[in-house]
């Protein structure tokens, strides 16, 4: 499952910087987005994969006896999500108003467009 994921994460990394190669600004923002789910990811997997129980020490214990699933990788990437979410957000609002001002989504075309301004 863990090798899985890792050619995942590099799919999605590779994916994403191809993606912002690319001359248009909605390919920049796939490429943005696939990139923070490939961290996502990456977060996920080096949390460890376990089947656990909750990390709650029962009564008498001092420390977990068993295996137990760490919570702060999940913690983190449930905030990365919402983040990533509002800049997407923005993002798509952006490129609609670049969009409805310059006509065009080419940045080739942006940047000629902004020296004859």
């Amino acid at each position: 499952m863990e090798i899985l994921l890792a050619i995942m994460i590099g799919v999605l990394y590779a994916a994403g910087i191809y993606m912002m190669f690319r001359r248009s600004l909605v390919k920049l923002i796939i490429g943005i987005i696939l990139l923070g789910n490939g961290a996502n990811l990456l977060i996920f997997l080096l949390g460890r994969l376990v089947k656990g129980k909750p990390p709650i020490i029962a009564e008498g214990s001092k420390y977990l006896s068993e295996a137990y699933a760490d919570p702060v990788p999940q913690a983190l990437i449930l905030t990365a999500i919402v983040i990533s979410f509002g800049l997407q957000a923005f993002a798509i609002v952006l490129i609609k108003r670049t969009y409805k001002v310059v006509k065009t989504e080419d940045l080739d075309q942006i940047n000629t467009f902004d020296e004859f301004e």
